[in-house]
């Protein structure tokens, strides 16, 4: 990598302003990363941001709430929000600009483009967030658009998200390496996420059915099982058993496709969403076969 001119730490909360700068890194012949948050950030994204500044020159962490990927009954106004801390955690990591439009600098009063897509966002979370995932196209779009990075992360706690921006990248003829990274999860197995501010003490506990289920069925995959019902059926055993638990999907899928398939004979996706209380959480593993 090449080090370019004084790095200093920026924080930009405009479209041209982000551009320009991305633009004055990129003609210096450095590399740039960009890590799409929507902020309050934790380890989770941590781990992004630090592999975003190990392979790349300058990294560029964009936190906005982004308000069309939300429903209208979804937790926008309450999503937790803490800029300072988000700029000063980005800064420790390494990261040289933070980008933190507001909303109306992202979506004109009377914008009406969107990047929608078919079949990758139709299972899973698309099932019962039907508009979300148009809203995730479109934002990160866009974000490519201004940043133009060499390569965006995103984490696979978030696997579906990670599968649908990687077919948009494809589709479109996007000039940029998507890299997916692993779970980070608290000590007890818990993955880190946003959401888990929302949880009572005994709402988390609870949520610890996820991790449970979770690594079952992983278990029962390198154990040898190729019967993907059988591992569904596990899974949701633990987590019907939970009494504050209730189940939005347990599904396996094509890992690339996200097209629902219960043979462990390609890479699947088995994923859980689940509502702990009012907060709704998601899981998953990942398994491909030996080659």
């Amino acid at each position: 990598m090449k080090e370019g001119k004084t790095k200093a730490f920026i924080i930009e909360e405009t479209v041209k302003g982000a551009r320009a700068q991305a633009a004055v890194w990129r003609k210096e012949g450095l590399r740039v990363g960009l890590v799409p948050t929507m902020g309050y950030l934790h380890e989770g994204h941590k781990s992004l941001i630090d592999r975003s500044v190990r392979e790349n020159d300058r990294t560029v962490v964009s936190v906005f709430v982004n308000p069309i990927q939300f429903g209208p009954a979804e937790d926008l106004e309450s999503y937790p929000r803490d800029l300072e801390a988000d700029c000063a955690l980005c800064r420790e990591a390494g990261a040289a600009m933070v980008f933190a439009p507001k909303a109306s600098e992202m979506y004109a009063e009377d914008f009406s483009t969107y990047v929608d897509m078919q079949d990758v966002s139709a299972e899973l979370c698309g099932k019962s967030r039907p508009t979300h995932f148009k809203g995730v196209c479109t934002v990160v779009s866009k974000l490519f658009h201004i940043v133009a990075p060499d390569r965006a992360y995103f984490g696979e706690k978030d696997a579906q998200q990670l599968a649908v921006i990687r077919r948009m990248v494809r589709d479109l003829n996007m000039d940029l390496e998507i890299v997916g990274c692993p779970i980070v999860r608290e000590a007890d197995g818990l993955a880190k996420s946003s959401r888990n501010t929302y949880l009572s003490e005994e709402e988390r506990k609870a949520a610890l059915s996820l991790s449970r289920a979770v690594a079952a069925g992983k278990a029962m995959a390198e154990g040898g099982e190729q019967d993907g019902e059988k591992i569904l059926e596990a899974m949701r055993g633990i987590l019907s058993a939970e009494p504050l638990a209730r189940i939005d999907y347990v599904e396996m899928v094509k890992w690339d496709s996200i097209a629902v398939h219960h043979r462990l004979d390609c890479p699947v996706l088995a994923a859980v969403a689940v509502f702990i209380g009012k907060t709704r959480l998601i899981d998953n593993f990942i398994w491909e076969p030996a080659l």
